[in-house]
């Protein structure tokens, strides 16, 4: 972005928690340093990373000398930090942010949960090690999950306009989808219903979404 850069922005390539940062970052026209970090080097395990973040994870952003990590705690952050910059993150009145609100609860208690089963079964385990039943399951698991999150959509978007929410659910459900590389016949995508298939065109379509796409996948 543009500007001087305010916000340290620990990212890791393919991150749905960071993608969802990178994603509030640019939907409130914040400035920005981005810092990517790579799970292979060691870079998480830094001294200086982890006394920003102990846990060894991203993202982790520093604004002025403060420090924060987990991601929706991050984009909490940079609504009430900074709510005259850019769009709103938690549109509405207090029913809606509330509602918005418990939407991302849901999709990181229950559709990461999910998700999760699929890529431990299928990106971390060595292709002559997948279990078939375990992905299978994992792939109901899924499926479960998607349904649900298809019949909360009744607009355009997961609030009555463009959210954190929306923010949250579509790397995860980006994740699910770019499983398919490695198995393609896992087929996540025939689990997505109408409805949120054409919510993702519309994420996919915004001005900024190009910019946060993760940097390793442009090249597969």
């Amino acid at each position: 972005m543009g500007g001087t850069a305010v916000i340290t922005f620990y990212y890791g390539s393919g991150s749905p928690f960071a993608w969802r940062v990178w994603l509030a970052l640019e939907h409130k026209e914040l400035p920005y340093d981005l810092k990517v970090m790579s799970f292979s080097s060691g870079d998480l395990k830094a001294p200086e990373y982890l006394r920003m973040n102990p846990r060894g994870k991203v993202p982790t952003i520093e604004d002025d000398g403060f420090s924060l990590y987990e991601s929706a705690a991050i984009v909490e952050y940079l609504e009430d930090q900074y709510p005259q910059s850019g769009a709103t993150l938690f549109p509405g009145d207090a029913r809606s942010r509330a509602h918005l609100r418990r939407l991302v609860n849901e999709a990181d208690l229950y559709l990461d949960a999910a998700g999760r089963k699929l890529v431990q079964a299928v990106l971390f385990t060595n292709k002559e090690d997948w279990d078939e039943a375990r992905i299978s399951a994992g792939r109901v698991a899924v499926a479960a999950e998607l349904s649900t999150f298809e019949d909360y959509l009744s607009g355009d978007y997961y609030g009555d306009e463009l959210s954190a929410a929306d923010f949250t659910i579509y790397p995860l459900v980006a994740l699910m989808r770019r499983m398919e590389v490695r198995k393609p016949d896992l087929d996540v995508a025939s689990l997505i219903g109408p409805k949120m298939s054409a919510w993702i065109q519309r994420v996919e379509s915004l001005p900024f979404y190009s910019r946060t796409y993760p940097p390793h996948w442009k090249a597969k």
